[in-house]
This record gives structure tokens, sequence and C-alpha cells, in this order.
């Protein structure tokens, strides 16, 4: 039966972040994810788990600066101070937060910018950060992200992404497979889960395509649950959607796997 992670950056908004961890702990997670913890002091997020007997699965490297609609800094060689910067920052939170996972983001490649060039800078990066990572025990997530939400983001598909993973053959490189992504850049995402599935190392879940609650849109998600448990997935699969309307009552789709 798979294991759900609650997206506190996108679920619960109805109260502050700091005040999230006590809902998902009401409505029965176990585990929480979110994009960032660097707005708050980690022994402050700790304590948050730790009252309500949660565990921090993953967050993100720092991407950049967002106002200026950076997501990721790893295709640009002129930011590599930035880029470690930011990757020992993660690595800080990360060791107090006692999580498995830091996703790594690509970035958005400027309009005519080199394909490749980004590319040998990403492959640099990446190793840069799992070598970092591993006397940690962490994991380093690639994911590809779709073109609708994200104009320009360098890695948009699956084979993109294990090509990378398998060229670095790095144990602790994995694959986010985020089935809302997937799903808008290729669908097929019984057949991606079961080729992919040996390079998989998180998976995320929202409806397509208004990113709401798994039980709405497009995608027969309690079907793609069976065929997860069926390949044996041994990770979590978090819940990054923003709810239609209270987080908590649109928790029904929830509630056979708890």
């Amino acid at each position: 039966m798979p294991t759900f992670a609650a997206n506190l950056s996108f679920m619960y908004q109805e109260v502050e972040f700091l005040d999230r961890f006590e809902l998902a702990a009401q409505d029965g997670f176990q585990w929480i994810e979110f994009l960032y913890p660097y707005n708050y002091k980690a022994d402050e997020i700790m304590r948050r788990l730790n009252q309500y007997q949660l565990r921090q699965h993953l967050f993100n490297i720092s991407p950049g600066d967002e106002s200026k609609g950076e997501k990721g800094l790893s295709i640009f060689e002129n930011r590599q101070a930035d880029f470690t910067q930011n990757l020992e920052n993660a690595l800080t939170y990360a060791k107090a937060l006692q999580v498995s996972r830091l996703h790594l983001m690509a970035g958005i490649l400027p309009s005519g910018a080199d394909q490749l060039s980004a590319r040998k800078t990403y492959l640099q990066r990446i190793r840069q950060a799992a070598n970092a990572a591993q006397a940690l025990g962490i994991d380093i997530v690639i994911e590809p992200i779709n073109t609708r939400n994200a104009p320009g983001y360098f890695l948009n598909y699956q084979k993109d992404a294990v090509q990378i993973i398998t060229e670095l053959a790095i144990p602790n490189v994995k694959l986010m497979m985020d089935l809302f992504h997937a799903q808008i850049m290729e669908g097929d995402l019984e057949k991606k889960l079961q080729q992919f599935i040996q390079h998989i190392g998180h998976i995320q879940i929202a409806g397509v395509p208004d990113r709401h609650e798994p039980d709405t849109g497009e995608v027969n998600y309690e079907h793609l649950f069976s065929v997860i448990d069926a390949l044996n997935y041994q990770g979590l699969i978090g819940c990054e959607y923003f709810p239609k309307n209270n987080t908590s009552v649109g928790l029904g789709w929830l509630k056979p796997y708890l």
C-alpha cells in the first residue's frame, strides 16, 4: 500500500506554514515534504516534526532568486559560487531535519542558449551535489517539469532524466517522477512507471490539468497506485497539489490508504 507525504507548501494553506504540521498529523499523515525550509530555523521546523510525530522526507535545494523567475542554477556555468552556497545551506538543513532526499532543480534555459553547454554544466552540478550528499546518506533527485507551468525549463521528459542518471552512474542520483508533469508532457503513465521504476527515488501526484486533488481530472490514480504497489516501489508519494477548497475536506481519496 502506498505511503503518502503531505506537501506543506501546497496543502493546508488555510493556515500559516508552521501551523500546517499539526493539521497534517491530524489528518493521518506520518510524512511531510515541502519546497523550501530556508525562511525558518531548522530547529523551529524540527520542533514541529517532533511535536506531531512527523518525519520530513524531501525539500528543494534553493533554485536561486525566485522573484527573478529563477528555477535552478544547475545549468549556468557562471553561477558556480551561488550554486555551491545554496548546496551547502541545503545540506545543513537536510542534516538537521534528517531528510533522505534533496531535489536539485535545473533552471530555465534562455532562448538561444547552447543546450550542450548547459547539459555539460548540469551534469557537473549534479555530480557535485551527489558527492556532497552521499556522506550524509542523502539522494539527489532530478525532476522533469512540464513546459506549460515552467516555460523554458531545461528538463522536461522522463527519458532525458534517466539518460542523465545512467550516464552519471552515481548510486544516489535518482529520478523524481511527478505524475502531474509527466501526464502533461507525455502521458502513458503506467508504462512510464514500469519502464523507469528502477531509477525512481520519489513520486509526486496531482490531478491533471488543474493540479487539485488526485481524484479530480483525467488521471486514474487509484489504478496507478495499484501499479506502483505491483512494482514493489518502496519510496513515498508526495501530495504536491493545490486543494480545490479546504484541504482536510478534500482528503476523501486518501482514506483507503491510511
